[in-house]
């Protein structure tokens, strides 16, 4: 059992490495005043209950997107969001945990 979790997260990271070859954004969901207490360098501030409005300027990057928030539960959603309208999207989790990567 623990060799599929090490298996699942070390493609998740892979996956990850690739997006950021490909010059992938940072998308953090959370809402601004929880972006202002810290996030990733470079990172934009799309808050999740913004997302659906703000696809067309997501697709105009033309890169494929990295979603994080606090805990992943809400980055999550806003990966199937953003992966239902066709844009290459990767959930990467916690802002801490990526900020440390």
């Amino acid at each position: 059992m623990l060799s599929f979790f090490k298996r699942l997260f070390q493609q998740s990271y892979e996956g990850l490495e690739k997006a950021f070859q490909k010059g992938a954004v940072i998308v953090d969901v959370r809402t601004k005043s929880e972006y202002q207490q810290g996030h990733v360098a470079d990172s934009k501030n799309i808050p999740l209950n913004e997302i659906k409005i703000k696809l067309d300027t997501i697709r105009k990057w033309n890169k494929p997107v990295i979603t994080v928030c606090r805990s992943g539960s809400r980055s999550a959603m806003a990966k199937n969001l953003l992966k239902s309208a066709g844009i290459e999207v990767y959930n990467g989790g916690a802002w801490t945990s990526l900020n440390r990567k």
